[in-house]
């Protein structure tokens, strides 16, 4: 074995899949001085057992083309690196065997032909001329991806191994990271036995160790151990090398080829957590104690689709433990509590399927800074304090496992791990009926019940009209014609403070935040690519303070993108738990104020975009003139101790509604108002979503992303943002349905939801052409696909609800 070095530009831990391809990508990005340890042996951790499934679609575009590049490195790996890696190209098939399944399954063929994956509807019959040992007698439908397929997952990381050493990365097996050595915050290098190695990088992909080393550097890495079993058969006539990888979600298992036989496994509704008091020492290609009981659960439903398996011979009940995170995500990028430490972890069983884009991205992001694209829903700041909780991010984790294949229903709430987090307001709103969802920990009201009248505080999910529409109708229309209030506690706060506050902030901030005290600004922060990195207001307090508040869900991701990009004499503290948020918004909303607070509401006296210290029911109050729904209203900001005062104030004699966070929704999609992770983000610029007009580019002043936005000014775009309706007010559309202009497909859906006030469902996302214009845009005739029907909807450039437009400034 060579000598270890002493020194390296960046140091991987661990040698899964996910390490060795963010080594293999690192020496093609000329990173060659880079070292790869691992513990024990290459694929000793969880790879060796791993099943090998590999599917592509998602939720997210991202995710799915992430997904896609392993698909079409896996294809030409072996003929690169002269090791074979069991890829197989044999398609993969997604059974549906009731009516609910069905829709789920047609809205994710229509969300594969949004992101240009191919993927076909098929009948019973056709599923079972593709998997003869199939029984149907059950089956609604079928899905088949041909893309998916499968592999050897110990064939591909050596694969990938090889092509790293072939770069000139180095890898040492038998070598595990003791310690790793940071400095007065800065990351120093790894000690192992063999010595220590200064580097300028640590890119932790060490499975389910990882989240206790990286938690060595005060890095929150929220992932458990999982017992995950699959069963391994003798060969079975009628079982052929091509036969397509089969999913069975409504009986919970999974089914490929191996060898003539079937490795067929599932996701248990009680799974089993592991090591709970701490991985033991020296595992490595270890498995667990084969758990038959524990298993029986499958048997009953795997025979009756798979009829052969009662008669057929059984290699092993393979048991081993994988990570598994609070949302069925994995996790990616650079931490936020230590700066060049980067993380790949907590890859849900599907660590062989992403493991090529995975490490793609990771190297990409170690090496130039940022990712390629926009991968928040695998981002690592997308975790905050709650999840520091080891406890919590079991209960969260173990709930997820068991949902893995259960009908992802929209919107649905996840129960585990609640209440946790709490406003002031908590008790009054339950009682008034309030229905609780959660975010980052923080209980929010979603909907409010009459009780009075009988109606049950409970989400009932549909893929047609949920159980709370009513509810969430009324809530809509009492915002457009009266006064509602809307506990939300829950923004993240930040206050931002020094002598070099204003500059520092008016470099990242696309609007100027440099005006006179008082003033509220609404912005974006982008990156050098003109994209969209945080959505925020900005309240002037003083000369040196500032005031910033974001969405719940981008406490960590917004605090980290600010702080690390601040110069000068000025620090950033989140102040989120020392003040309660009660939103006034209506246009009676003044109305209401004006009776429990004498300061003066008219809009000269508080014009819209001001921000004003006032006393409300003889509390102190910071009051933001902003609005997020479309009407005249207040941001009501104060300390904790205050809200059951000012709230019961603002309840007292009438007039006033509560609310919740799905009439927000509503309300925001008719005016046209864009959310960060969903319309806007890293990959769309305010060029392209509509938002030129909130940047500075008049004032000549400098900012993050200005030559970005300039160049697409001066040279066109390639997306523009539109909004869309549709007139059948029975169509559901939820986001990524696929939008097409005069037949052709011209991108999908970033949102969906209904207008109540319009009447009419709603949706936004990009039409993507190159030079798109205006022009283009609205000479067009438009569809757009709902679970694989196409119907008629019309495109809009401007706000679908605009009759409040008038008060909002009034």
């Amino acid at each position: 074995m060579a000598e270890l070095p002493s020194t390296a530009r960046a140091v991987i831990i661990g040698g899964g899949i996910i390490g060795c391809s963010v080594a293999y990508h690192m020496g093609k990005l000329g990173w060659t001085d880079t070292v790869l340890l691992e513990r024990k042996k290459l694929t000793s951790g969880t790879t060796f057992h791993a099943a090998g499934l590999v599917g592509q679609l998602r939720t997210s575009a991202n995710i799915t083309q992430l997904l896609g590049y392993s698909v079409d490195l896996y294809k030409r790996l072996e003929a690169e690196t002269g090791l074979q890696t069991g890829w197989k190209m044999n398609g993969g098939l997604r059974l549906a065997c009731n009516e609910a399944r069905w829709t789920e399954v047609k809205r994710q063929a229509t969300t594969a032909k949004s992101f240009g994956l191919e993927m076909h509807l098929l009948t019973p019959q056709e599923a079972q001329d593709m998997w003869p040992l199939m029984e149907i007698h059950d089956l609604v439908g079928a899905a088949f991806l041909p893309t998916d397929g499968q592999a050897n997952p110990s064939d591909i990381t050596q694969s990938l191994a090889r092509g790293a050493r072939m770069a000139g990365v180095k890898i040492f097996e038998d070598t595990p990271v003791v310690r790793i050595i940071v400095e007065q915050g800065r990351i120093r290098g790894v000690e192992t036995p063999a010595g220590v190695i200064e580097c300028e990088k640590v890119i932790c992909c060490a499975g389910q160790w990882t989240r206790s080393l990286a938690g060595s550097v005060g890095v929150n890495v929220p992932l458990v151990s999982v017992e995950h079993q699959y069963m391994i058969t003798e060969k079975i006539e009628g079982v052929t090398s091509g036969l397509p990888t089969l999913r069975d979600p409504d009986r919970l298992t999974y089914w490929k080829e191996e060898v003539g036989g079937l490795v067929w496994g599932g996701y248990e509704p009680n799974p089993k957590p592991w090591a709970v008091k701490g991985i033991p020492e020296g595992f490595h290609f270890d498995l667990l104690t084969s758990d038959f009981d524990h298993y029986s659960q499958f048997m009953e439903d795997a025979i009756a689709r798979v009829p052969a398996l009662a008669t057929a011979g059984v290699k092993q009940l393979l048991n081993g433990p994988e990570s598994f995170t609070p949302d069925g995500n994995f996790i990616l990028g650079e931490a936020p509590e230590l700066a060049n430490f980067y993380v790949g972890a907590g890859f849900n069983a599907f660590g062989i399927a992403s493991g090529g884009g995975a490490g793609m991205a990771l190297a990409e992001w170690a090496v130039k800074g940022e990712a390629p694209y926009d991968l928040w829903p695998v981002d690592i700041r997308r975790f905050g304090r709650v999840h520091r909780s080891v406890d919590w991010v079991r209960a969260r984790t173990l709930e997820a496992y068991g949902k893995h294949y259960t009908i992802a229903w929209p919107s649905e709430e996840m129960r585990s791990a609640r209440p946790t987090r709490r406003s002031p307001l908590y008790a009054h709103l339950r009682a008034a009926g309030a229905c609780f969802g959660e975010k980052l920990g923080w209980e929010r009201p979603n909907w409010f019940a009459d009780l009075g009248a009988g109606e049950v505080a409970e989400d009932r999910y549909s893929y047609q009209r949920p159980g709370w529409w009513e509810q969430v109708r009324r809530e809509h229309l009492a915002c457009r014609a009266g006064a509602v209030v809307i506990d939300q506690t829950s923004f993240a706060k930040f206050t931002l403070k020094g002598p070099d506050a204003a500059k520092a902030l008016n470099l990242i901030a696309a609007g100027n935040v440099d005006r006179a005290v008082g003033s509220l600004i609404y912005t974006q922060m982008l990156n050098e690519r003109g994209g969209i990195e945080a959505d925020v207001t900005v309240a002037r307090l003083a000369w040196d303070e500032f005031y910033i508040v974001t969405g719940t869900g981008f406490a960590t991701h917004d605090f980290d993108w600010i702080s690390r990009n601040l110069v000068g004499n000025c620090q950033l503290v989140d102040v989120t738990a020392g003040s309660a948020v009660l939103s006034l918004m209506g246009p009676k909303a003044r109305e209401v104020l004006a009776r429990i607070c004498s300061d003066d509401l008219s809009n000269a006296g508080f014009p819209f975009g001001t921000a004003r210290q006032i006393s409300v029911a003889g509390c102190p109050v910071l009051a933001l003139r902003v609005t997020y729904v479309g009407e005249l209203g207040w941001e009501l900001h104060m300390p904790t101790d205050c809200a059951v005062t000012v709230y019961e104030a603002l309840r007292t004699g009438g007039g006033v509604s509560n609310a919740g966070y799905r009439a927000i929704e509503t309300l925001r999609l008719e005016k046209g108002y864009r959310a960060w992770g969903a319309e806007i983000g890293p990959d769309h610029t305010p060029v392209e979503a509509g938002l030129l007009w909130a940047c500075k580019m008049k004032s000549g002043l400098p900012f993050m992303g200005r030559a970005a936005l300039e160049a697409q000014i001066a040279g066109g775009v390639k997306k523009r943002l539109a909004g869309f309706t549709v007139d059948d007010p029975s169509v559901i559309l939820l986001g990524r349905e696929t939008i097409y202009r005069d037949g052709e497909r011209v991108g999908w859906l970033a949102s969906g939801g209904y207008g109540h006030s319009v009447d009419k469902p709603i949706g936004y996302g990009f039409v993507r052409r190159d030079g798109v214009d205006e022009a283009f845009m609205t000479s067009g005739s438009y569809e757009l696909e709902v679970a694989a029907e196409r119907v008629p909807a019309r495109l809009h450039l401007g706000a679908l609800y605009d009759p409040a437009g008038a008060r909002i400034k009034a």
